[in-house]
């Protein structure tokens, strides 16, 4: 079992930043690949980047590639989203997830723990 936890969401002004964290307790956290979702309201789970167990790999939607940065720190436990140049349409629940499996996917059905997700709520 893995425990995640998931903190740092909030309300921010379009074109803001926040950063994101995962504390992950339970199993090996080095050993999991670590993802982040969000769920806008009254939309379906999308895959927002993920990140290897070594951190040495990334990948993100192709809509948020270069501000939204996904990093990891193996010692803490902890995977983080760093989000820049908030948007209106960035305002959904964040989740985070760990998926044990060998291969890098950003399929949600991948992804076998989640946390209980953090609001972030961007305002014009």
């Amino acid at each position: 079992q893995v425990q995640l936890v998931e903190s740092g969401g909030g309300l921010v002004q379009a074109g803001g930043s926040l950063r994101l964290s995962c504390a992950a307790s339970g199993r090996t956290f080095s050993n999991y690949v670590m993802g982040w979702f969000r769920q806008a309201s009254g939309k379906e789970r999308e895959f927002v980047g993920y990140i290897s167990q070594n951190g040495r790999v990334t990948y993100y939607l192709d809509s948020l590639k270069g501000r939204f940065t996904i990093s990891r720190d193996n010692a803490k436990n902890t995977v983080y989203l760093q989000m820049n140049s908030l948007k209106l349409e960035d305002t959904a629940v964040y989740y985070c997830a760990a998926s044990a499996g060998l291969s890098l996917s950003p399929m949600a059905e991948a992804y076998r723990y989640w946390g209980q997700g953090t609001q972030v709520t961007v305002s014009s």
